[in-house]
């Protein structure tokens, strides 16, 4: 018996030997690693399922057997605790035989953090920080017209500024009144800045009663005081949330609360879209894609993925809307109906409006599948849109200028900046620097002195600056870019890195929760075409100015040959290699007879 047979028969024992009781079976290779994790009504039955003929004959099943060498089990209470735990396992080890979303971008929420003076913005990774979070808000450029709601009413910023210091001066967010300005000492106090953040919090919370009153109140105290100008500005905010208080109770008394999966595959490749439905209408949309499902199981595939994406997330809908069913969505249903709260509903539609909706989900499912695997162009709105959403901007990003340095060993050190606009590269606007006051090999003083220079100018000009500053390098080079911004006075510019090798994302501010974009993503594809462009540009700057001081070096030794001599024959013949191969006659249109028999007299007589 053959070592491979012989632990066929050893797992096959172990399986008849499982508990019946419901439990979660994890399957391990020769290392001790788990390659699989599996829930059970009855662990026994399950398990030895695999040994069956007609599931070895199975391409995902022969293989996870023939690979396994150990059988291990959870046994636990009821279904719905084998569900939870699968989930957490499935998520804690990544067995490779298992579906694994790998999206882990969450939903838009809003943060306010737990800071002296606490700052608002977009985020969507949850954490134990101290912070509160409201949401999440769909669709997710929501979320970012509430944080410029509340920047232009509240005065609550989200700027990435240091506030556990003093600034000598405010940014421009302050001068055009979107931030009471508290990095500048004297331009607010904590009470004051207090005093807005519990605004703030009315206002996400949707205690828009009880907002919509103090500021009442704090309008007509204005009012008394003779403070005429505040009052008007109070009136205004008044009427708009009671205008929003109104919608919002429009917004709960109609409507379904609906989110529908559908899916296209052709193994290995699957893509899967979810459509969030509000009040009848599709509010947002999010896609899912695979590329390993050789063996495509859907009730299997779409059951662990409704685990996946619910079971840790705050956001649970009221219903749940399916191309097919699976085995266990009613242990699913209670689940999920637990964590939200109220009855959670799963089920297909057969008939209607909501079959309707289905099919349109689907259709898109196949519209996705083919964009991303058969690599159909997208429109520059919607690339701008995606950059957007991906690196989790403020605004669609309409022009990127992306920065890289080159040298050898910190001599001829040079810098590109190449420019993306409205969906191409716009090679009119690039730009060469030469770096004047770094030495030695420092790319981090080389991007600095870059980055000042090209936005100080900028400045000067008032020139509008671009959507996004994306720098090639990691965390040091998007940090030395940061402090050139902020020594200008320049504070909320949206500024990211890609690192090489890892293809890692940083965006400022969100340096601790870096964007890993997988590699069929289109975003990954833009960005990687924008740093390679600049690579390329630096790169060809940096061999001309290498090359031009060599060849010079060469022909500037030549006596009674000035620099303009120089430059012409390097013009015309374009290396000292080709003038040394040239006649004098050759030379002499150029420069002159004199300079002609400098040259061939240097180089000892008539050429060959």
């Amino acid at each position: 018996m053959s070592l491979r047979e012989s632990a066929f028969v050893l797992l096959r024992e172990k399986a008849s030997q499982l508990p019946v009781g419901p439990g979660v079976y994890l399957y391990k290779d020769a290392g001790g690693k788990i390659v699989y994790v599996g829930k059970a009504k009855s662990l026994r039955a399950r398990v030895r399922s695999y040994f069956n003929e007609d599931r070895l004959a199975e391409a995902k099943t022969g293989t996870l057997i023939s690979e396994a060498r150990d059988i291990d089990y959870i046994l636990v209470d009821n279904e719905k605790e084998a569900l939870a735990l699968e989930n957490n396992l499935i998520k804690q080890y990544k067995p490779r035989y298992n579906v694994l979303l790998r999206d882990d971008k969450t939903y838009p929420y809003i943060k306010v953090t737990g800071e002296r003076f606490p700052r608002v913005y977009v985020t969507r990774r949850l954490r134990k920080d101290g912070s509160t979070y409201y949401g999440p808000y769909f669709p997710g450029n929501l979320a970012h017209r509430l944080v410029h709601f509340i920047h232009r009413h509240f005065l609550v910023p989200s700027c990435k500024v240091d506030l556990t210091r003093y600034h000598p001066k405010p940014c421009l967010q302050y001068h055009i009144h979107r931030c009471l300005g508290p990095c500048v000492e004297g331009l607010t106090t904590i009470e004051a800045f207090g005093g807005a953040v519990k605004n703030v919090r009315m206002f996400l919370d949707g205690r828009l009663g009880q907002l919509a009153n103090g500021l009442r109140e704090r309008m007509e105290a204005a009012a008394e005081d003779m403070r005429f100008e505040e009052a008007a500005g109070l009136r205004d905010l008044v009427a708009t949330v009671e205008e929003l208080e109104e919608r919002q109770k429009v917004a709960a008394a109609s409507g379904d609360d609906i989110d529908i999966i559908a899916y296209y595959a052709e193994p290995p490749l699957v893509a899967v879209n979810l459509f969030h439905l509000r009040k009848g209408q599709v509010v947002d949309r999010r896609d899912f894609f695979w590329e390993d499902q050789f063996e495509f199981d859907a009730p299997e595939f779409l059951s662990s993925l409704l685990l996946q994406i619910y079971l840790d997330q705050q956001y649970v809908p009221s219903a749940i809307h399916l191309s097919i069913d699976f085995d266990d969505s009613d242990t699913m249903e209670e689940l999920l109906s637990e964590k939200k709260g109220r009855k959670v509903e799963i089920h297909t539609p057969r008939r209607g409006q909501k079959k309707a909706m289905l099919t349109l989900a689907e259709t898109n499912a196949k519209h996705s599948f083919d964009a991303r695997f058969r690599v159909l162009k997208p429109s520059s709105a919607a690339i701008k849109e995606a950059l957007q959403d991906a690196l989790n901007l403020p605004e669609p990003v309409n022009r990127v200028e992306c920065f890289d340095i080159s040298h050898i060993q910190g001599t001829d050190k040079v810098a590109s900046m190449v420019v993306w606009e409205d969906g191409r590269m716009k090679k009119s606007d690039y730009r060469k620097f030469i770096i004047r006051t770094v030495e030695g090999n420092d790319d981090f003083a080389s991007m600095h002195e870059v980055v000042t220079r090209r936005y100080g100018r900028l400045l000067e000009e008032g020139t509008p600056f671009p959507g996004l500053v994306l720098i090639d390098g990691g965390l040091g080079q998007l940090h030395a870019a940061a402090n050139a911004l902020e020594l200008i006075g320049v504070i909320n510019q949206p500024l990211a890195s890609i690192a090489k090798r890892e293809e890692i994302v940083y965006v400022l501010g969100q340096e601790n929760e870096p964007v890993i974009l997988d590699r069929f993503s289109p975003i990954l594809h833009l960005i990687q075409t924008i740093r390679d462009e600049a690579h390329r540009f630096a790169v060809t700057f940096h061999r001309t100015r290498r090359n031009a001081r060599t060849l010079t070096s060469e022909l500037d030794e030549i006596p009674g040959v000035g620099e303009a001599t120089v430059r012409k024959l390097l013009k015309e013949f374009g290396s000292s290699t080709l003038v040394r191969a040239a006649s004098e006659d050759d030379l002499a249109k150029v420069v002159g007879r004199a300079a002609a028999r400098k040259v061939r007299g240097h180089y000892g007589g008539a050429a060959k």
